[in-house]
């Protein structure tokens, strides 16, 4: 058996694989039969059992991560890293933000590119690439990207830079762009793992449950339907290409954070709504066209956001750490 051969067993490198979406994606990958190793900073109690290498991607030469592919002989590679993380958040600096969503990316197609065999690499963007876009439209792949911020120039960077690789047959890539996630182990620095640290201290205080609302109207997707869209991604087809993948449907702040209180059922009067102007990335309005997912991979969301709200509390309620990635 060839090295090449060998190397299509199944084996897939999940970068940040400890965090809110990374869980998810071993999670997936495992389910459906698959080898996973999960690389990242710091090791999680949730990765087992997979097998972890603890790494710094932010610095990690583009010959370490080649080595690193090629001893656990990754025939998949899923890049699930993002500068603003669970434990940092969003107030990260233009360098760092560089350093982890454009150097990092770079140097993992580098890495890719070199390997014996044809790997293939689901890189994951994000909606916010495409920039603010016209209330009322669900924004398609033929969008002209148009970001505005640090963050989403540097997202819309690492994406190219994958993009362009895949057309000029460097590497077998797709990029995923991902609308809001929602659903079990948020990250506690997102709206829902807010939502689900707000909702736990009322419960336990007795005190209301004290929201700022704005009028942005959001596209949520479930995170267990965001790891079956990459777990579809590693398969054949969407070489090259950027796929949007949300619900496609924008949902208004207040009526998330109403449904989130009743689904966890709890009394609608603990919630305290204190309106305040938008300043999150988007503007006041996202919404993802999917039909090309279902298109190259055969893909669509299954879960409801009441059901991904739901799920998200109930998990919560019974894990130590309040469910959070």
């Amino acid at each position: 058996m060839t090295r090449r051969q060998a190397a299509g067993a199944g084996r897939v490198a999940v970068l940040g694989g400890t965090g809110w979406v990374g869980r998810h994606v071993c999670r997936a990958f495992s389910r459906a039969g698959h080898e996973v190793l999960v690389v990242a900073r710091r090791p999680a109690e949730h990765r087992a059992p997979h097998p972890f290498v603890a790494l710094d991607l932010a610095d990690a030469p583009a010959g370490e991560l080649r080595r690193l592919l090629a001893d656990a002989g990754a025939g998949v590679v899923v890049n699930a890293t993002d500068a603003a993380n669970a434990a940092d958040g969003w107030a990260v600096g233009e360098q760092a933000l560089a350093a982890l969503n454009v150097d990092l990316v770079e140097r993992l197609v580098t890495a890719a590119g070199a390997l014996p065999w044809r790997t293939r690499l689901v890189h994951l963007g994000s909606i916010l690439e495409y920039g603010e876009t016209p209330h009322g439209t669900r924004v398609d792949e033929r969008y002209p990207p148009r970001p505005t911020t640090a963050y989403t120039r540097s997202k819309l960077a690492g994406s190219t830079a994958v993009l362009d690789a895949a057309r000029a047959g460097t590497v077998d890539a797709t990029v995923l762009r991902l609308t809001n996630v929602c659903g079990p182990h948020p990250s506690p620095q997102s709206l829902p793992g807010k939502l689900v640290e707000l909702l736990a201290e009322a419960v336990r205080s007795g005190g209301p449950m004290i929201v700022g609302v704005t009028e942005a109207r959001r596209d949520f997707v479930d995170v267990r339907d965001v790891a079956e869209a990459v777990l579809r991604a590693a398969g054949p087809g969407a070489t090259g290409r950027a796929v949007n993948i949300g619900s496609g449907r924008a949902v208004g702040i207040r009526e998330l954070v109403r449904l989130f209180v009743t689904v966890a059922g709890s009394d609608p009067g603990i919630l305290r709504e204190e309106r305040r102007p938008n300043t999150s990335l988007g503007g006041t309005w996202t919404c993802a066209d999917i039909r090309l997912a279902g298109e190259l991979l055969g893909w669509r969301p299954r879960t409801g956001l009441a059901a991904s709200l739901r799920d998200m509390w109930r998990t919560a309620a019974r894990t130590p750490d309040g469910g959070r990635g």
